[in-house]
């Protein structure tokens, strides 16, 4: 773990290293530094707040579902699985290396594998199934604002769209589906005997089983108290159109008018949605020269890539970093 994590910070380290350099050419950087410092220090207060509770209030959900299915477990731990997810999805491909780090440290914690493994899939298909619907709801509300401001990206936000709704029905599948674990899992132990990573045992074969029985019923106790679905549908919306309206937040707080509060969340949503699924570690370089394109009519003149710096190194960064501290913290119990 610890060697594919230093090769996993290695590239972040790169793409982010290439994407201060295309976001930073031929700026200057004292200039940069006074306009950042200009902004409101109550704006940046709450731009700070809306960054950490959008990442804290994964964690609310997974203390939710958990406490409602039966498993003890506090809220600050459960916090603290959601700030290592977010570092390890950060410094991963279209962010696949956060669950598998929350699920061990949840297992370590003594939560029971199969329950925690339906906690994350609930949590995951809910909070893209809510992206999806907010990605919609943009489409058929507010088409042709959409086409304005994306410009070149009206494509690229197809594709996200189209993408998310894949991975919500591949998760429900997986979700719903024993049969489908249990083939994906027979499959992965056949390539490692052959690789001679593992050994095949009867001992093996009965633990997984054990585990699909616990992980079914979890499923039907989930399926059979709807009001658990519900209050996490709303909890995720909420924490979703948070990080949205951080942008709008540093809009105001730089002293601009004249766009609407509404049309900035909604272009932030948009350009989540474009780039959320693709495989570049913490969508960096082109969530930056998106934001640069489809924003350029908001934030005019210098205030451009000043927000580019407060909005991403708040939103992202700042969080990156605060999750790299929590697991730092959490490594060592």
């Amino acid at each position: 773990m610890k060697r594919r994590l230093v090769v996993n910070a290695g590239i972040f380290a790169a793409v982010m290293a290439l994407t201060f350099w295309s976001v930073f050419r031929g700026q200057n950087f004292s200039e940069l530094a006074a306009a950042v410092g200009q902004m409101s220090g109550g704006y940046m207060a709450a731009a700070v707040f809306l960054a950490v509770f959008f990442v804290a209030g994964e964690g609310v959900m997974i203390w939710y579902l958990l406490r409602g299915i039966g498993e003890r477990s506090t809220l600050p731990r459960c916090i603290s699985y959601s700030f290592i997810g977010f570092f390890f999805s950060g410094i991963t491909p279209s962010a696949t290396g956060g669950q598998p780090v929350q699920l061990y440290y949840m297992r370590r914690d003594g939560n029971a594998l199969s329950a925690s493994s339906v906690v994350l899939m609930t949590v995951a298909v809910i909070y893209k199934f809510v992206l999806v619907l907010i990605g919609i709801g943009i489409f058929l509300l507010w088409r042709k604002p959409l086409k304005i401001y994306l410009r070149a990206y009206y494509g690229l936000y197809f594709l996200g769209l189209f993408l998310n709704v894949a991975l919500v029905a591949v998760l429900l599948i997986i979700m719903f589906s024993q049969r489908v674990i249990r083939t994906c899992f027979y499959r992965i132990e056949r390539v490692l005997v052959r690789l001679r990573l593992w050994r095949r045992t009867d001992t093996r074969a009965e633990k997984v089983e054990q585990f699909l029985s616990g992980y079914q019923e979890t499923v039907d106790f989930l399926r059979n108290h709807k009001r658990l679905i519900g209050v996490t549908i709303a909890g995720t919306f909420v924490q979703r159109v948070s990080v949205f309206v951080l942008t709008a937040v540093v809009y105001r707080g730089l002293g601009l008018s004249g766009v609407s509060v509404l049309d900035i969340v909604l272009v932030q949503a948009a350009v989540y949605i474009a780039v959320d699924m693709l495989p570049v570690p913490g969508a960096q370089g082109i969530t930056e020269a998106m934001y640069r394109c489809v924003f350029q009519d908001i934030f005019v003149g210098h205030t451009l890539v000043v927000s580019v710096c407060i909005t991403r190194g708040i939103s992202f960064y700042l969080v990156m970093l605060l999750g790299f501290l929590v697991f730092c913290t959490a490594g060592r119990k």
